[in-house]
């Protein structure tokens, strides 16, 4: 990330809550350089997803889904292995009827 976490996070929960979605930080990262996992429920198909940043082959940042269930607590576990991994994880929860990750940047 090219800005403090803790900005980008605050400017995404923004972005959300002006689309009329719930946000909040469900877990609390390193302020200036920790990851981020945005996780969206979607509470119309009832469908959890995990969206990660990465750095595409032409070393650009994007972000990808690498898990999606119909499952929550699914994705919550994997949620927390990556925690364990990284423990300056941020994880923010998005809800929202039509699933939007709210997510401005390079999707891949």
């Amino acid at each position: 990330m090219l800005i403090a976490s803790h900005v980008w996070v605050a400017a995404l929960i923004r972005r959300a809550e002006l689309e009329g979605a719930s946000a909040t930080v469900a877990r609390h990262g390193d302020d200036r350089a920790g990851a981020v996992l945005v996780k969206v429920w979607n509470s119309s198909e009832r469908r959890a997803r995990v969206w990660s940043e990465t750095v595409a082959p032409d070393g650009a940042p994007m972000w990808i889904e690498p898990m999606e269930s119909e499952f929550e607590s699914e994705v919550d576990a994997w949620i927390r292995r990556q925690i364990d991994y990284d423990p300056d994880l941020w994880v923010v929860e998005i809800e929202d009827r039509q699933g939007r990750h709210f997510l401005t940047e390079r999707l891949g």
